[in-house]
């Protein structure tokens, strides 16, 4: 075993003292060591509950045989900390969260981990930790949020921050808004809708590293503490196995991945997450490959912030399993791919039913012909940038625009709350890239605010930065080269045009070759934002979005 290195032998007897000093017994030492990494915390909705999903992760390996020794992990609330300096943070956590999982499994010599995750960059940065330390990994979840109800209708987060554009608006009054602020999250777990932490959890299960459920299960329910003590003694199946994470996230996995993220109509943040965790794995997602998969695979659920159903409908209608089964039937799964269940898709699969057929849609009759995220090239973003089109009016997918430029969040917002902002204008938001931010900030504010003030249909908004799961609207993100960089987008002006034509996946700035070239030589590098600590180390090191937003050497 693994855990040899730290308690076999003579030499170890110190080792062994200290075990015993947390109140381990010999019977427990002599066990396999499991790692169980808790992301639990007070403030977070979807981690407040994660000391019952341990404690159920606990008593699962402890029936199979092995001694779970449990360890804390950071994790930011990208809710919490929208449209203010915090949201800088959010996106380097999940580097620092893998390498310090990295640093906990190494330093302790763990034989086998269970990862225990819920929101954002928590579940990236757990299967980046899982594919670097490569040994017997499984992942649990915490599981989403019930829907909220309101006046008869569901709603969710995402209908409080529309609220707010409403209510600037004159469309909804401040009461009706603060109702909806007692109702629209009623228990823990991550939001309930298609937003960044149910993607990646459900994704999870796409790559094969989590069991069937894991991005479905309602936190609340007692299904999800069976969850997670069959996942504990999973984890002990995987370790006599010797199935280990990368001999499950190959080719095949991957793209098995980006198929349920263009069928489900995901988070555009997986487009940074799915490559990073790609590329721990030594595998190159470029992002190519999803409008490759996006234009062969058809879009089968229409779940919030993009249509009327919830994590809990996909629950009932079968979850991942049914979305996997009939793309399956569509032959957009790699079935020979493994998974921790010890068998591979394909047999994962037999016999799998949908109980809802407008949940998920059958191949054959698909709320869409193409999946829901498209990459987008052009003179604007030669590097690539990315929309969510499940989210789109169909009356925006192709655009000619006028640019309004603003290099910071805070100054966009303030235009769009003022009423600034009018129908056929595309507002830029740039220097807020990877590197620019730093940080790349989610920004769900403007995007919120633009649907909730009517003008979905009618503007777009275009960054270097990222948005949020909960976004919809022609909200273009990742444009890369970003703006700290020199890219297309730091040269944009006030009234230049702007295309935007989703279908054909451009994105262009409509100025000549020459003016171009002149305002190239004339721009100069603005004075990059104060930083220190993190932030400062993030700046220096962090690669392009089109990469993934990963760290260089």
């Amino acid at each position: 075993m693994r855990s040899d290195l730290m308690k076999k032998g003579l030499e170890r007897a110190p080792h062994r003292s200290l075990l015993k000093a947390v109140g381990l017994t010999d019977e427990e030492i002599a066990r396999p060591i499991v790692g169980v990494a808790n992301s639990w915390n007070e403030i977070v909705p979807g981690h407040t509950h994660l000391r019952d999903i341990v404690d159920s992760v606990k008593t699962g390996v402890r029936i199979a045989g092995g001694t779970p020794l449990e360890f804390g992990v950071i994790g930011v609330c990208d809710g919490l900390a929208m449209n203010h300096p915090g949201m800088r943070y959010s996106l380097p956590s999940r580097e620092l969260i893998a390498d310090s999982i990295e640093i906990m499994g190494t330093g302790h010599a763990f034989d086998a981990m269970v990862f225990v995750p819920n929101c954002d960059k928590v579940i990236p940065g757990m299967l980046m930790a899982a594919l670097r330390l490569n040994i017997p990994a499984i992942v649990v979840s915490g599981g989403p949020m019930l829907t909220g109800k309101h006046r008869g209708r569901d709603v969710d987060l995402i209908t409080v921050f529309e609220g707010v554009g409403r209510v600037k608006a004159g469309k909804m009054p401040a009461s009706e808004l603060a109702e909806l602020e007692d109702c629209a999250c009623p228990t823990c777990g991550s939001c309930a809708g298609m937003f960044t932490a149910n993607s990646m959890n459900c994704l999870t299960e796409a790559l094969g590293l989590a069991l069937p459920g894991n991005g479905t299960v309602p936190a609340v329910t007692a299904a999800r503490r069976r969850l997670a003590k069959k996942a504990g003694m999973q984890v002990m199946t995987l370790l006599k196995k010797k199935l280990l994470p990368r001999d499950i996230v190959g080719p095949a996995a991957v793209e098995n991945a980006v198929a349920v993220d263009v069928a489900l109509g995901a988070s555009t943040n997986t487009v940074l997450h799915l490559p990073a965790i790609a590329r721990e794995a030594g595998i190159d997602l470029p992002l190519e490959l999803f409008n490759e998969v996006s234009r062969k695979t058809r879009r089968l659920c229409d779940i919030s912030p993009a249509g009327p159903y919830h994590l809990e409908d996909l629950d009932r209608a079968g979850g991942i399993p049914a979305v996997m089964a009939q793309l399956a039937k569509g032959k957009r799964i790699r079935l020979s791919a493994r998974t921790v269940t010890g068998r591979t898709v394909r047999e994962n699969l037999k016999g799998v039913q949908t109980a809802d057929k407008e949940v998920v849609r059958p191949w054959s009759r698909p709320f869409d012909r193409e999946g829901g995220l498209a990459i987008l090239f052009g003179t604007l973003a030669p590097g690539g940038a990315v929309v969510k089109r499940s989210g789109v009016d169909p009356r925006m997918m192709k655009r000619t625009l006028k640019a309004r430029v603003f290099n910071s969040e805070e100054k966009a917002v303030a235009a769009i709350m003022g009423g600034r902002i009018k129908g056929g204008e595309v507002i830029i938001v740039r220097y807020e890239g990877p590197r620019g931010g730093p940080g790349m900030r989610e920004m769900l504010t403007p995007t919120s605010a633009v649907v909730g003030m009517g003008l979905g249909a009618k503007v777009a908004l275009i960054t270097d930065g990222r948005f949020s799961g909960g976004t919809r609207g022609a909200a273009i993100g990742h444009v890369s080269p970003e703006a700290a960089d020199g890219g297309p987008i730091a040269l944009v002006k006030d009234g230049d045009r702007i295309l935007v034509d989703i279908p054909r996946r451009k994105v262009d700035l409509l100025v000549s070759a020459d003016e171009l070239e002149k305002r190239k030589k004339a721009w100069r590098k603005p004075r990059a934002r104060q930083v220190k600590g993190i932030l400062a180390r993030y700046a220096r090191l962090v690669q392009s979005a089109g990469t993934g937003a990963v760290l260089g050497d």
